[in-house]
């Protein structure tokens, strides 16, 4: 018995859940909840404020579940949903800045920015891995330090593998826009990371 295609399953989850259904949410949750936290904290670079707003995108996608269309699929639309919110904390932390208390003591914190999928897990010997390992920081740091709205496009299409035209749908803009915004992203960061290259 071949298994259902992803989007299948997310529509009938979809179905279920407008139809009364809620067990359908948990099951959408399972599904996706750790791709939207891993997003959001690609965007924020915070792993509180990542939780707080993947469990608000469910709160909305519960919300709006009569307005998913059957012929939509998912995992853009819950991308738009938490990109949208993360576009809204960033805005309000801009009119709200604080200090945290970790900064003020010295501690460091752990770093939010998630590694790239094909992180390889193993090195033939502990100098490569230490190689791999502070390549794979570096990475995280220039990422962390793009713009949000390349940062955006960089965690959409190379971390969570969404294709241009799915990106520019959660995004709100075009695909040649989100191309543009790619290009400038890769440009930045490989002049960033020349050492690493």
């Amino acid at each position: 018995m071949s298994t259902p295609d992803p989007d299948e399953l997310d529509r009938r989850s979809m179905q279920r859940l407008a139809a009364g259904d809620d067990a359908a949410l948990d099951e959408l949750m399972e599904r996706h909840g750790p791709a939207v936290y891993r997003l959001l904290l690609g965007l924020l670079q915070n792993p509180e404020d990542a939780l707080d707003l993947a469990q608000e995108t469910f709160v909305r996608l519960y919300r709006a579940r009569a307005r998913f269309r059957r012929t939509d699929r998912l995992v853009p639309w819950l991308y738009t949903i938490a990109t949208n919110l993360a576009r809204n904390r960033l805005r309000w932390r801009q009119r709200h800045p604080t200090i945290s208390w970790e900064s003020l003591a010295g501690e460091d914190r752990a770093d939010p920015v998630p590694a790239t999928p094909s992180t390889p897990q193993t090195a033939s010997s502990p100098a490569d891995q230490l190689m791999t390992e502070e390549r794979l920081e570096a990475v995280r740091r220039a990422v962390a330090e793009l713009p949000a709205s390349l940062r955006e496009v960089v965690v959409l299409c190379e971390w969570e593998g969404l294709s241009q035209a799915e990106a520019a749908t959660v995004l709100g803009t075009t695909v040649k826009g989100v191309e543009s915004r790619l290009y400038r992203a890769r440009q930045i960061l490989r002049a960033r990371l020349q050492p690493w290259l």
